[in-house]
């Protein structure tokens, strides 16, 4: 049984992991440019963790401006193989409470193309299947922790990923929950196409926080809400972190997420140029190596 490396992308408020032993802060550069920050490496369990808060300590970026792909190739080349997303998000309807989790199975984007989503290009053309975007044996070990830890937790359900980092009108928010999404955040996509073409098992912790601003009965999201909900929720994250993490050591995932690029990659070999094929060499290198 192969021993995973967990990797961890904190939200909106979780900047650290907590019982982490052998800490060690690892800078690294990519052919992306620079990471959210430096990523924070130790072990729980038996386990190697990768932490790296999405925003920079601080809260320093944007959801447009994160270096999505810097972050998951830092994670690729340091081994990781599963990734937990912590992510605060409004709820779309009315049975998702604030202070709920969600553990999403669909995304459905609307960002606006200003975001670097694909690790192809520059000479190497590449279509990952994308139809179940979250790694579904991840979700449902995160699920079961979830429960195990007290939490209430909807299992499956849609994250629509916007722009930002404004919230939505009235309008895009009734909108939005007329097509029938679940849960609303900002910053998903391109994470999860990213996690894919690296085959990284990809699972989503969502943090509800409020209901956006399409339920009557409750104040317009804002910051100052948002915070106070965060503050309660972080604590149940770290223990859902915690114990999943606890479980990985004994199961072994079933699914094909390290296996995403096996049939993906459609540019002859021979023509893919050599500083493309160096610099995605932790991603797609084990294909350029095979004969044929």
């Amino acid at each position: 049984m192969n021993t995973p490396v967990v990797g961890v992308i904190g939200g909106s408020g979780l900047y650290e992991i907590e019982g982490l032993t052998e800490v060690k802060e690892v800078v690294l550069e990519t052919p992306f440019g620079a990471p959210s920050d430096v990523f924070i490496t130790g072990t729980l369990y038996g386990i190697t963790m990768v932490f790296l808060p999405r925003h920079g300590r601080g809260h320093r970026f944007l959801p447009s401006e994160v270096n999505y792909r810097a972050n998951i190739y830092g994670m690729k080349k340091l081994g990781v193989t599963r990734i937990i997303s912590v992510s605060a998000v409004g709820s779309m309807k009315e049975h998702i409470v604030p202070g709920h989790i969600v553990i999403p199975d669909q995304f459905f984007d609307r960002t606006q193309g200003r975001r670097a989503s694909t690790f192809f290009g520059e000479g190497i053309v590449g279509h990952v299947q994308f139809a179940d975007p979250v790694c579904a044996d991840l979700a449902s070990i995160l699920e079961k922790s979830a429960r195990e830890v007290g939490a209430t937790v909807h299992a499956g359900g849609t994250y629509i990923c916007i722009e930002g980092p404004n919230f939505s009108t009235r309008a895009e928010s009734q909108i939005y929950r007329s097509w029938g999404v679940d849960i609303i955040g900002m910053t998903n996509i391109p994470e999860a196409r990213l996690a894919r073409e690296a085959e990284i098992c990809y699972a989503t912790v969502a943090l509800a926080t409020d209901y956006d601003c399409w339920h009557e009965g409750h104040d317009d999201v804002s910051v100052e809400a948002v915070l106070n909900i965060i503050r309660q929720n972080v604590a149940t994250a770290r223990a859902i972190i915690k114990n999943a993490v606890g479980q990985m050591g004994q199961q072994q995932l079933t699914c094909r997420c390290d296996k995403a690029l096996e049939f993906a990659i459609m540019t002859d070999k021979t023509l893919i140029p050599s500083q493309t094929q160096q610099a995605l060499a932790p991603i797609i290198g084990k294909y350029l190596d095979q004969n044929g």
